[in-house]
C-alpha cells in the first residue's frame, strides 16, 4: 500500500469512528439545552460578537445544537470552516473570509460573514465532534487570551456533553462496565506487565441488524432488552468472576482473553461455547450471534480502531460455519475499499466528468444487423482510475445512491439516443435499472419527463431488470412494470436463468424481452448441459412471446449453435466491445458498408 493509499485509509478510519462518536452521543436534532446556550451566550459577549454556535459536524452538515445570532439550524458541511476544525482537531482562525483563498466562496462568505474562529471539541479518544466557534461581520485579528478562552468554552461545552450523554460506567441495561470503562481499563493493560505481550479482544454481536429490527418490530424492545440480559448472565458465566464483560455497544459485548491465550485454541473454544448455548438456551428471538478476535498489543492501538477492528471481525463472521472469526487486515482492507468507492462515487455523483456511457451492440442473428444496444455506466476516478463495473455497481445499487445514478445514467443515455436520432442512427437503446428503482412512486413519471425533454419516442427505449430485483418486492415491482409497460417502453428480464426463475411471474410479467445470462452462453462447447439448459430456456421464452437475446457471446461457434435453436438477438465480444458512442455509429456504418 503506497504512502497515498495510507494517508487515505487513515483519512477515512477517522472520520468513520469520528461520525460513529457523534451519533452514539444523540446529539444531532435534539431540542436547544439552557446548559449549551449559556455557554454561546458567554462565547458572544466575551468575544463582543454578534454569532456563536456549539457546531456539530455531521456526514453533509454542520448542525448547530446551540446558536447565537444564526436564524438557521444547520449549514452544508462544504467549505465550512467547523468542517475543518472537526477534521484537523485544532483551532481555526480566519481573520477574514473574503480574503482566504478557500473560504471566499463558502456559504458564510456568501452570506456576509467575514471573521470565523473556532476551537474544537474533543472526546476522550481523541476525536473532534465539531467545534464551539464564534463569527463577526467585519474582519478581526484575536490575542492569544482570546484563543486560550475559546478552548476553555470548548471544553466547557465537552465536560456538559459527557454529563448529560456519558454520565457513569455502568450500562443500565446489563448492569455491566460500559465503553468508557473499557477505555479506561484497556489503557490500565499498557502498565499492567503487558511489555508489548501480544493479547486478544473478544467481540460478541448478539445479532444482525434486520434480524434486530425485525424482532422489534414484531415483539417489541422489551423483548430485546431481556435477550441482552440473558446473554450477559451467559457470558459472564464463561469469564467468571476474576475476568469482565463489558457492555460495549447495544447489542454488543467485549471482553479480554486470559493472557497467553493462543488465538486459533481459543477460537474454537468460543465457538464450542457459542454453539453449546445456542442448544441450551433458545431465545423467543430469531437470531445469530457472532464473534470476532483481535490480536493486539496493548499501548499500540486506540481503544476505538480496536472496538472497531473487533466489529469488523465479527461482520466478517457471519460468513463462517462456527461465526467465529480472527480480524483479518485483508477483510478489513475490502470493507474499506468498499466504504472509499461508495464515498468517491457520491463525489463522481456531483462531478459528472468522471462517470461516462458506452454502448454494446446487439445483432439481430438472422440478419446480422444492429439493431439495438446497451448502454454500460463507467467511471474513473481521478485517484483510483478506471474502476471496474462489476466492483462499484453492486454496492450503488443498494445504496441511497440508487435513485440518482439511474437517473443520471437515464438523462446521459437518452440525450445520446437523441444525439443518434439527429445523426440518422435509428436504434433501440436498453438501459439497467435497479431494484429500488423499481419502488420508487414517481419513477415513471421521472421517466417520461426525460423522454419529452430530448423529444424521444417511449418505443426507442428498453429498461432491463433482473428477476432478482423483481423478486425483492413483486406486487410493488409488477405495478412499476406495467406502468412502464402501458407507457409504450419495452422491458427486458436481465440475466435470465441466474435469478429466481418464477414461472408463476415470468408469465404474467409485461416484459418483450428475456436475456440469457452470459454464464450461460459462454461455456457451451465445455458443457453439455448447458445447451440443453439455453435451448429450453429458449422454447419456454418463445412460448411466453419474449424475444431472446443472448448475452456473452464471444465465438462462432456459439452464434451458430444459437441461430441453430432458433435464438432472435445476440450481444458480446464476438460482435464489438462496449464503446463510445461515435465509435458505435461508426461502428454500424462499416458494417452496413461491408
Amino acid at each position: 500500500m503506497s504512502a497515498s493509499d495510507q494517508a487515505n485509509h487513515f483519512a477515512l478510519t477517522h472520520e468513520a469512528e469520528r461520525i460513529e462518536a457523534l451519533h452514539k452521543l444523540n446529539l444531532l436534532d435534539t431540542a436547544p439545552s439552557e446548559a449549551f446556550d449559556r455557554i454561546t451566550r458567554l462565547a458572544a459577549q466575551f468575544f463582543d460578537l454578534p454569532i456563536s454556535a456549539v457546531s456539530l459536524t455531521d456526514i453533509d452538515r454542520q448542525w448547530f445544537k446551540s446558536r447565537v445570532g444564526v436564524p438557521h439550524t444547520s449549514i452544508p458541511r462544504e467549505r465550512a470552516p467547523c468542517s475543518q476544525v472537526a477534521g484537523q482537531a485544532k483551532v481555526l482562525i480566519i481573520p477574514d473570509l473574503l480574503a482566504d483563498d478557500f473560504y471566499c466562496e463558502s456559504h458564510l462568505a456568501k452570506s456576509g460573514i467575514r471573521f470565523y474562529a473556532g476551537a474544537p471539541l474533543m472526546t476522550d479518544s481523541g476525536l473532534s465532534l465539531g467545534a464551539m466557534c464564534v463569527l463577526g461581520t467585519e474582519p478581526r485579528e484575536v490575542s492569544a487570551r482570546e484563543v486560550a478562552t475559546l478552548s476553555d468554552l470548548a471544553s466547557m461545552v465537552m465536560s456538559q456533553i459527557e454529563l448529560q450523554h456519558a454520565l457513569g460506567r455502568i450500562d443500565p441495561i446489563s448492569g455491566l462496565p460500559n465503553r468508557k470503562q473499557f477505555k479506561e481499563d484497556l489503557d490500565d493493560l499498557v502498565g499492567d506487565g503487558g511489555n508489548g505481550e501480544q493479547r486478544l479482544l473478544v467481540m460478541v454481536n448478539l445479532a444482525k441488524y434486520e434480524e434486530l429490527g425485525d424482532s422489534v418490530r414484531v415483539l417489541g424492545a422489551t423483548v430485546i432488552e431481556e435477550y441482552i440480559c440473558q446473554v450477559a448472565k451467559l457470558l459472564c458465566g464463561f469469564l467468571g468472576k476474576e475476568r469482565t464483560l463489558y457492555h460495549v455497544a447495544e447489542t454488543q459485548f467485549a471482553f479480554f482473553a486470559p493472557s497467553g491465550a493462543e488465538v486459533h485454541a481459543y477460537c474454537e473454544k468460543v465457538a464450542w461455547y457459542l454453539r453449546s448455548c445456542h442448544d441450551r438456551h433458545r431465545a423467543r428471538l430469531v437470531v445469530t450471534p457472532s464473534v470476532g478476535i483481535v490480536p493486539f498489543v496493548p499501548g499500540q492501538i486506540s481503544y476505538g480502531k480496536l472496538l472497531r477492528m473487533a466489529h469488523s471481525a465479527a461482520q466478517e463472521a457471519l460468513q463462517t460455519d462456527a461465526n467465529v472469526s480472527v480480524y483479518s487486515t485483508k477483510q478489513d482492507a475490502a470493507h474499506f475499499r468498499r466504504f472509499s468507492l461508495l464515498s468517491k462515487f457520491n463525489d463522481a455523483l456531483q462531478a459528472p466528468q468522471q462517470l461516462s456511457l458506452v454502448y454494446q451492440p446487439r445483432i439481430d442473428i438472422v440478419s446480422g444487423t444492429c439493431i439495438g444496444a446497451e448502454a454500460l455506466l463507467r467511471w474513473t476516478d481521478p485517484e483510483l482510475g478506471s474502476v471496474s463495473p462489476a466492483e462499484f455497481i453492486p454496492l450503488v445499487e443498494v445504496s441511497s445512491m440508487a435513485r440518482e445514478t439511474t437517473a443520471w445514467v437515464l438523462d446521459a443515455a437518452i440525450a445520446q439516443l437523441a444525439r443518434w436520432q439527429l445523426e440518422g442512427l435509428s436504434i433501440q437503446l436498453s438501459i439497467n435499472i435497479s431494484a429500488s428503482n423499481l419502488t420508487e412512486p414517481d419513477f415513471v413519471q421521472r421517466l417520461m419527463a426525460t423522454l419529452d425533454k430530448y423529444a424521444v419516442a417511449p418505443g426507442r427505449l428498453e429498461l432491463e431488470v433482473t428477476e432478482s430485483a423483481i423478486m425483492l418486492q413483486p406486487d410493488r415491482a409488477q405495478t412499476t412494470l406495467k406502468a412502464i409497460s402501458a407507457a409504450g417502453i419495452k422491458l427486458a428480464i436481465d440475466d435470465f436463468g441466474t435469478g429466481y426463475s418464477s414461472l408463476a411471474y415470468l408469465q404474467s410479467l409485461p416484459a418483450d424481452v428475456v436475456k440469457i445470462d452470459q454464464t450461460f452462453v459462454r461455456s457451451l462447447f465445455i458443457d453439455q448441459r448447458k445447451q440443453m439448459l439455453v435451448k429450453a430456456m429458449v422454447d419456454l421464452s418463445h412460448d411466453l412471446d419474449y424475444r431472446v437475446v443472448a448475452e456473452g457471446v464471444e465465438t462462432n461457434e456459439a452464434l451458430g449453435f444459437l441461430r441453430s435453436i432458433g435464438c432472435d438477438e445476440a450481444q458480446g465480444y464476438y460482435f464489438a466491445k462496449p464503446m463510445a458512442p461515435q465509435a458505435l455509429v461508426e461502428w454500424v456504418n462499416q458494417r452496413k458498408s461491408g
